[in-house]
């Protein structure tokens, strides 16, 4: 039997965050609706951040209020602070009791937490505390990116030992998955596998997920390394959406398309339908410069 490989579509959220117009509700409910129909299961919808620094995501609290909760799929929302914690409870009460999920942030290293949290790596964990145990007060789930796993866009490369060190505190709060964001892409095989191998020393691999950018033509090669190491859950974004605010040149995730196609040259199964990921894809790629 093949083994199983978990693909966790981020296009709605970081995929989208970065576009210079704003895309509406329902251009948005399309897209997540297509990533449903083919075939995914977690898929990250939007964000509780302030509008003032990614005004693309003001609207998550209608795109939540406009999705299908009948399905079996797991909607989650980044969440920056209890500010965003609040916002998404609120947005939360008229929905369907679902548990949800939301995602908590840090980074490794100070320069990427100053310029994207306006905090140092200390107080960006000590912040992301109370947000934690109040979502699973609330019967949330929980899951923790950690940036900036192999470089940093303003203090230059990451060591292993800081990645290991910042993930190790943050599932020290509790004992989330955590993805792991190679931000800027400029990540080796190499150095994922050192990367993953120190953080494997203190949290599992069946708890870790792959989230790779695709700046240098590498993420491929990289998740193929994760896969070595044991990972079987990667962030993938349909069409290849993304970049980050903070981190000047960095290109998109990794398309979920070419995610799937490799996973199945390799022998890896994914459960999902191809033709139906090309139509997301589609839709995806329309939406760059949509009004």
């Amino acid at each position: 039997m093949s083994a199983q490989v978990r693909l966790y579509e981020v296009g709605p959220r970081d995929g989208l965050q970065n576009e210079q117009r704003i895309i509406s509700v329902e251009h948005k409910i399309g897209l997540i609706r297509a990533l449903v129909a083919a075939g995914l299961r977690d898929i990250e919808v939007g964000s509780c951040v302030s509008v003032n620094w990614v005004p693309q995501m003001a609207n998550t609290d209608q795109v939540l209020a406009g999705l299908d909760y009948k399905a079996d799929v797991n909607f989650a929302v980044l969440i920056p602070n209890m500010r965003g914690f609040e916002d998404w409870r609120i947005a939360r009460a008229a929905l369907p009791r679902i548990p949800g999920e939301i995602a908590v942030f840090v980074a490794t290293s100070e320069g990427f937490s100053k310029a994207n949290l306006n905090c140092t790596v200390a107080e960006s964990l000590e912040r992301v505390r109370p947000v934690v145990e109040a979502a699973l007060a609330e019967g949330a789930k929980v899951r923790g990116y950690v940036s900036c796993v192999t470089d940093c866009p303003y203090d230059g490369p990451t060591t292993p030992e800081a990645v290991a060190d910042v993930a190790a505190r943050l599932t020290e709060i509790s004992e989330m998955p955590v993805s792991l964001g190679d931000t800027i892409g400029k990540g080796t095989p190499e150095r994922v596998l050192a990367m993953l191998r120190a953080v494997k020393r203190h949290v599992p691999a069946e708890r870790l997920a792959g989230h790779f950018h695709d700046t240098g033509g590498r993420a491929l090669a990289n998740i193929e390394a994760a896969l070595d190491e044991g990972l079987r859950v990667f962030d993938t974004a349909v069409g290849g959406l993304g970049g980050c605010p903070y981190a000047p040149g960095a290109p998109g995730n990794v398309a979920t398309e070419a995610v799937m196609d490799r996973l199945a040259e390799l022998g890896y199964v994914t459960g999902l339908d191809r033709a139906a990921i090309g139509r997301a894809a589609t839709i995806a790629k329309s939406m760059r410069g949509r009004a």
